[in-house]
């Protein structure tokens, strides 16, 4: 009896507190579901009056009332929007749909807008009232008043409390039915029950020393938590906003300010010596374009193959120089490598070896023993150089690309607290196509040593977990992409990369499209009439170049109206050259430019400018600034970031992307025309359509896409993934306080702080 009054004594005061939380939460949901409903409105709203700005602007021109009022009656059938109104310039209600409140006037609207919970109790319910500028061609001003149903949301909210209240109380009885029973265990059995249940030993075999009671409470509770992880990073995907300070304050919240350690082949800035001294120069790299933003938002230190003539020059006594130059936001340390070395790790095993056989692009790739020894003893010395810049047991590490598939098991074994992040930009092929690389085994388990293992597409975690599932003995969650291997547990997740998104200040710079425009047609030689299509590339056999060529081709050949009025600027970076199949193939895309020019140039014009030189960032901004049409046909690749590139620069809205569906942008930039590069005729077809595609459709396509890029921009790529750090070191350091027996006051209070930030 005494006992029973003890835990009632505890319990009911436990059960009240929970009774107040959940008040609370409620509040505080309801809250917060109506920010998200009404953020969601706003971007809906703006979205229809962009629909309906070139309607209602042709409607005004040529003053057909009648005509905008069936557009904006069929408009309002949407179950979700309730009423329409046009306001002029001087703020007076030109059209509007029957069920438009006959008390809501333009200025009125205007000033509910404005306030903080724009709602409006109508006849038939509660509605949001939003106001969206329009802009039309007569150079006047007008604003469109959307109202929109939220009775809806009003449900929804109720449902959510409901729920809410439920799952508290159950909760609570859960609870409090748990505290009975641990109130009858021992101290010592309470600990080792604890650390099962966290490291998941009970899921599979009895645990000397645990309470037997507690095993089939551990199992439910850890798929609970699971559940509840898997939500957390579907999550992650509707979150707007990233930019360098919402990364930076996600490191000084999330991981505490931890020590963040980039590992890439390609360093992000060139010292090398010219006639007037030391240049510094940007590489053209897609992964450097990515990286680069994250690392200056991270402060931290990049590890890298120092490549340039005068990159010794400028490095202090341990191999560092900070960056950018004359800002100094990072430290890039380099590391130096031999010829011999850089021959068998970088040009053999990476190039010959790993590059053809992830991207099956029909060229066989490469396997020698000497190149896999160099590889191996390359990993291992940018691995030391990873453990030599730690501050601490348990840096970040973010291991870039298929460069360095040994590191993360390298650095394990030396910093085995290590956070280690590996991204494979390229993409991963199927196990039967990876099966033909000698060293399978090896590489899987190097890349098993990494905590989170990142590619672009869910497709690429479907094949590399089937790859591991038929090559190596391994416990595979497929529910949640879990793989555990040695002990060790790696999280396979898709994080697709993107581009920093062009700042105010950097916008301001730009000259505006026309005259990007004469600029590239005086260079180029083109009639002020003609039109232009650009690809910016690598000089790589991946990239569909010579399909786009003879795209080109079949176009002139089929519509014999664009000869003359039409032009191709391939931009083709030299890369790789001293390898037999990339000289080969620059021999071959030399060969057929000529005999297209040929056949169809006349003086004053030829069909294709082949420009095989690295141009700077802002040559090749100007070029998409210029252009009507941007051609992307890679034959695989892992995202590719150059059509993000090409949307990011047309602040006009104009020009079209033509994007092969084997790109893994494909998958997020769906309003480009997407085609299949292998099909001559398809890609000819829509590159005429990009040509003569009207303006209101160009600017429908444009403005969608440049919101996709400039939300999904690369410090959500980068957000994400650290987020998804934070999460796991949290977990593992809670571990190791149970683990250790010294589960004190400090932990808890310093748990609930950090489990709230990763929530």
């Amino acid at each position: 009896m005494n006992t029973i009054r003890l835990q009632l004594r505890f319990l009911l005061p436990l059960l009240l507190a929970l009774g107040g939380a959940a008040y609370l939460a409620s509040g505080l949901l309801d809250r917060l579901t109506w920010q998200w409903f009404a953020r969601d409105l706003n971007n809906r709203g703006a979205l229809i009056a962009n629909t309906l700005a070139d309607s209602v602007n042709d409607s005004l021109v040529e003053r057909r009332g009648m005509r905008l009022q069936a557009l904006f009656d069929r408009a309002a059938k949407d179950e979700r929007l309730f009423a329409i109104g046009l306001c002029g310039e001087n703020g007076k209600l030109i059209r509007k749909t029957a069920s438009f409140p006959r008390t809501l006037t333009c200025g009125s609207a205007d000033e509910l807008a404005r306030q903080k919970d724009p709602r409006l109790l109508v006849e038939g319910g509660p509605v949001y009232v939003g106001v969206h500028q329009l802009q039309l061609d007569s150079g006047q001003k007008g604003s469109l008043v959307l109202l929109h149903d939220v009775s809806y949301a009003e449900l929804r909210s109720q449902d959510t409390q409901r729920y809410l209240l439920i799952f508290m109380g159950v909760l609570g009885i859960a609870v409090a039915l748990i505290t009975v029973v641990v109130a009858q265990l021992s101290w010592r059995g309470w600990v080792s029950g604890a650390r099962a249940l966290l490291r998941g030993e009970g899921l599979l075999r009895p645990v000397s020393g645990s309470s037997p009671e507690l095993e089939p409470l551990a199992a439910d509770l850890r798929a609970r938590l699971r559940d509840l992880e898997d939500e957390y990073r579907r999550a992650q995907g509707q979150e707007t906003g990233w930019n360098p300070e919402r990364l930076r304050a996600l490191l000084q919240t999330q991981l505490r300010g931890d020590q963040v350690i980039v590992v890439s082949n390609r360093e992000p800035y060139i010292h090398d010596r010219t006639a007037d001294g030391i240049a510094v120069k940007r590489p053209a790299s897609g992964l450097v374009t990515a990286v680069e933003p994250v690392m200056r938002a991270c402060s931290g230190t990049w590890i890298a193959h120092g490549s340039g003539s005068a990159d010794r020059d400028v490095v202090d006594a341990h191999d560092r120089v900070g960056l950018p130059p004359g800002h100094e936001e990072y430290a890039l340390r380099r590391v130096w490598l031999t010829t011999e070395e850089e021959q068998g790790y970088y040009y053999g095993f990476a190039n010959e070896g790993m590059w053809p056989l992830c991207h099956v692009a029909h060229v066989r790739p490469v396997f020698r023993e000497s190149d896999w020894q160099h590889y191996r003893a390359v990993n291992q010395r940018f691995a030391d150089a990873v453990v030599a810049e730690a501050r601490s047991e348990d840096p970040i590490v973010l291991v870039q690309d298929y460069h360095f598939a040994l590191l993360p098991a390298m650095v394990r074994a030396k910093l085995p607290r290590a956070t280690i992040l590996t991204f494979w930009h390229i993409p991963w092929p199927n196990p039967e196509s990876f099966g033909i690389c000698p060293w399978r085994r090896e590489i899987l388990e190097g890349m098993l040593g990494s905590t989170i293992l990142g590619f672009h597409t869910r497709f690429h975690c479907k094949n590399f977990i089937e790859t591991v599932d038929r090559f190596l003995e391994a416990r595979i969650e497929h529910e949640h992409s879990v793989i555990a291997a040695g002990g060790e547990e790696t999280l396979i997740e898709s994080y697709p990369i993107s581009i920093e998104w062009p700042q105010e200040s950097e916008r301001s710079g730009w000259k505006p499209v026309e005259a990007c425009r004469r600029a590239v047609f005086a260079r180029l030689g083109l009639a002020r009439d003609s039109y232009l299509a650009v690809g910016v590339d690598r000089f790589d056999y991946t990239k569909g170049i010579l399909e786009r060529f003879h795209a080109v081709e079949r176009l002139l050949e089929k519509r014999p109206e664009w000869v003359g009025r039409f032009s191709l600027v391939q931009v083709a970076a030299p890369t790789r050259s001293a390898l037999e199949e990339y000289h080969s193939f620059q021999e071959r895309i030399q060969r057929v430019t000529q005999r297209i020019n040929a056949r169809f140039g006349r003086p004053g014009y030829q069909p294709i400018h082949l420009l095989a030189t690295h141009h700077d960032h802002d040559a090749v901004n100007e070029l998409f600034r210029a252009a009507d049409a941007c051609l992307v046909t890679s034959l695989h690749d892992g995202m590719n970031l150059v059509c993000k590139e090409f949307v990011a620069a047309r602040d006009d809205e104009r020009g079209v992307l033509i994007l092969s569906r084997f790109a893994g942008a494909a998958r997020e930039m769906r309003e480009a025309l997407v085609v299949n590069p292998y099909h001559v005729e398809e890609t000819a077809d829509a590159l005429h359509r990009a040509l003569t595609m009207p303006g209101s459709e160009q600017r429908e396509r444009m403005a969608s896409l440049r919101m996709t890029v400039q939300e999904f921009n690369v410090y959500r790529w980068a957000g994400r993934m650290l987020a998804d750090a934070g999460r796991l070191r949290l977990r593992e350091r809670i571990q190791a306080r149970v683990e250790r027996g010294q589960l004190d006051d400090e932990v808890p209070a310093r748990g609930s702080r950090r489990l709230t930030a990763v929530r």
